[in-house]
């Protein structure tokens, strides 16, 4: 897969949806400075290139009662595709893990687990998650704040 080529003005776009995603094609061209015909024209460029996945809502997790965030190291026992493509269809039965990632490095997966408190991530983990077959060990971290989101921006 080849990079997207972005110019300026391309950069300016998907800055200004990142930040609000329901701007209409007016607003955004204003903000960007084109008028409406191009705006939509490089907006839909984007799109069909594959830079623009999708749209989507952001969610205020502590709004939702879901205010403890919790990073999991997750070790396999054994590293083979068949105990990964097992471990990944476990992991997308439980939506407190709102985030999975394959990592390179000491432990072979970071997970992302949402919680109203402590005593419900402890349910978690020791009713659910440590039931999971093929785990050989997990360490979790627990959130204090987020510093930054991709909502800010990545362009």
């Amino acid at each position: 897969m080849t990079s997207a080529k972005l110019d300026p003005t391309d950069r300016k776009i998907l800055r200004q949806l990142q930040a609000n995603s329901r701007l209409t094609n007016q607003e955004l061209s204003e903000k960007v400075g084109l008028s409406p015909s191009p705006c939509l024209r490089r907006l839909r460029r984007l799109e069909s290139e594959g830079v623009i996945t999708g749209y989507s809502v952001t969610l205020d997790e502590e709004r939702l009662g879901l205010p403890v965030a919790i990073f999991m190291s997750v070790k396999l026992e054994r590293q083979v595709d068949s105990a990964l493509v097992a471990f990944e269809a476990e992991i997308k039965k439980h939506p407190e893990i709102t985030d999975c990632w394959l990592m390179t490095g000491e432990n072979d997966y970071l997970l992302r687990v949402l919680t109203p408190g402590l005593k419900e991530y402890e349910t978690f983990l020791t009713g659910k998650f440590t039931k999971i077959p093929g785990i050989a060990s997990i360490h979790s971290s627990v959130s204090l704040r987020r510093v930054k989101s991709a909502h800010s921006g990545i362009v």
